[in-house]
């Protein structure tokens, strides 16, 4: 069955640094898979990361997590991640994998049946929302080698559980990925005008299917626009790049910048 084309990553703020000679098992070595065409309304993609560090120095994992929910499958646990406000860090030493399935935004609330903001900055076992199936389909994942057999496997336990998204979830979606994509919605106002809605309404409806609040999507896909930028900038202009984002000035977006993601875009855009 045909799989959906996969995006490229956004929100990564360190990658490994490639050597002249790499070896055929260091890593982390990063794989991304489309859904098949059934589950793309729900699902984002599938992902793996798979490291073998032994006699290596640790590699530090860094991104800025998207308005996502995760299933996280790894050789000693399975967890659901609700979406994390803050930077995400994980200092990846010796030998690992991770299996992880993301969700669109709003997508996982009807399979989590309450708001999504209870499950925000949490991380909980997969057993508490599926049950006794969840370890069975963990065990499988364990078992399998390939990313592909484990996409395979995950997307046949969720095609039986996943039933077409309501209507005002399949909506909320499609905002939020809007608000990815259009550089000038940098108001909660502009984005309640296009949704027809008072900006009040739209917090409460962000807060039940999204997770998080919609100007907290708007700062965090600025963020993103602006690690991209930064990281392709040989001296970047942090004056215009704040202009562009919507800033109201540099100082704000050094500021706002700095307190995420732990350094200023300039030391950033140096690294």
């Amino acid at each position: 069955m045909t799989r959906t084309p996969v995006s490229g990553p956004r929100g990564v703020l360190r990658r490994p640094t490639p050597t002249p000679t790499p070896q055929p098992q260091s890593g982390p070595h990063y794989a991304r898979l489309g859904p098949i065409a059934p589950l793309a309304p729900h699902l984002a993609h599938f992902w793996s990361v798979r490291w073998d560090l032994a006699g290596q120095p640790p590699f530090v994992a860094e991104t800025l997590p998207h308005p996502s929910v995760h299933l996280l499958f790894e050789a000693r646990r399975a967890d659901v991640a609700g979406i994390m406000t803050g930077k995400f860090s994980r200092t990846l030493r010796g030998r690992g994998w991770v299996f992880g399935i993301k969700f669109r935004p709003a997508a996982f609330q009807p399979l989590y049946g309450a708001p999504l903001a209870r499950l925000t900055n949490r991380v909980v076992p997969l057993r508490a929302i599926f049950g006794a199936a969840g370890a069975t389909l963990a065990r499988a994942l364990r078992a399998e080698p390939t990313v592909e057999g484990r996409a395979q496997l995950a997307e046949a336990f969720l095609l039986p559980r996943l039933a077409p998204l309501p209507p005002v979830v399949a909506e909320l979606r499609d905002l939020v990925e809007r608000m990815a994509a259009d550089a000038t919605l940098v108001r909660v106002e502009d984005v309640a005008a296009l949704a027809g809605v008072g900006v009040r309404a739209l917090e409460r409806s962000f807060r039940t299917y999204v997770g998080v609040t919609p100007k907290w999507v708007i700062g965090r896909y600025r963020l993103h626009e602006a690690a991209a930028q930064l990281a392709a900038a040989r001296a970047p202009n942090l004056a215009e790049l704040a202009q562009r984002l919507g800033y109201f000035d540099q100082a704000h977006f050094i500021r706002d910048f700095k307190a995420v993601v732990g350094r200023s875009p300039g030391r950033y855009a140096k690294e």
